[in-house]
């Protein structure tokens, strides 16, 4: 094994990047001026213990350990176990979060028995949709059938921020600037049902309609803190 790949690999790096990491974002959120906006009714379903299914865009991942009430309740993020998603596990343990690792290997029907045990636990679960390699802003169907499985609510929930770099990566990652800066966070259910015994094609026309939703409330936000928003090549 190279020194690089040791490094890399190495425990004390990785939490030590993950604490610097988490400081970054403890500072974004510190010395910026934020809005919550329409979590109403999820914050009335978590005061009632009820868990909830939380959707994201990848890109919007830098400030998801505040986009649940984690002082009132538990949410588990579903992470990648590659590196980059161990990364990402790692920094949402240290704001309080759950997280189940998925691999390449990982069956489908054993991460769905995982995540149903945690919703029966009262725990709420957390899932880019587009994640962990994309395409961007292209969703999975997996919310949809974990919806249909627990019959729990799903929310989208997203943010912006006024000042923000996009990294280089796939997702595009935004990186908002840690001083004097304006951001909105919003949670918007989605209220649409996906019935016990879907068809293909419905189950296509829900995947495309949870899209257009994550893709209108992030429209949304940015629009508000004056980004332009994103556009699908076409």
């Amino acid at each position: 094994m190279s020194l690089r790949k040791k490094i890399a690999d190495s425990e004390t790096v990785l939490n030590w990047a993950a604490r610097r990491i988490a400081w970054y974002i403890r500072l974004v959120r510190k010395h910026s001026s934020w809005q919550r906006i329409g979590y109403e009714e999820l914050d009335a379903l978590v005061d009632q213990g009820e868990p909830v299914i939380v959707v994201l865009w990848h890109q919007r991942l830098a400030q998801s350990p505040y986009f649940f009430p984690l002082d009132k309740a538990r949410i588990c993020s579903i992470t990648s176990a590659a590196r980059a998603g161990s990364m990402v596990g790692r920094v949402q343990k240290l704001f309080g979060m759950d997280t189940i690792a998925m691999s390449s290997r990982t069956r489908h029907v054993a991460l769905s028995r995982a995540v149903l045990g945690k919703m029966k636990q009262g725990i709420s679960i957390g899932i880019a949709a587009d994640g962990p390699r994309g395409p961007e802003r292209v969703s999975s169907t997996v919310p949809l059938v974990w919806a249909r499985s627990s019959g729990k609510r799903v929310f989208g929930i997203t943010y912006s921020s006024r000042h923000a770099t996009e990294a280089g990566t796939w997702d595009r990652l935004l990186l908002p600037r840690p001083w004097r800066n304006e951001g909105v966070l919003i949670c918007r259910e989605w209220t649409e049902t996906v019935p016990r015994k879907a068809s293909e094609d419905q189950i296509e026309a829900l995947r495309q309609n949870l899209e257009q939703h994550m893709n209108d409330i992030t429209a949304e936000a940015d629009r508000m803190v004056g980004r332009e928003p994103w556009v699908p090549e076409s």
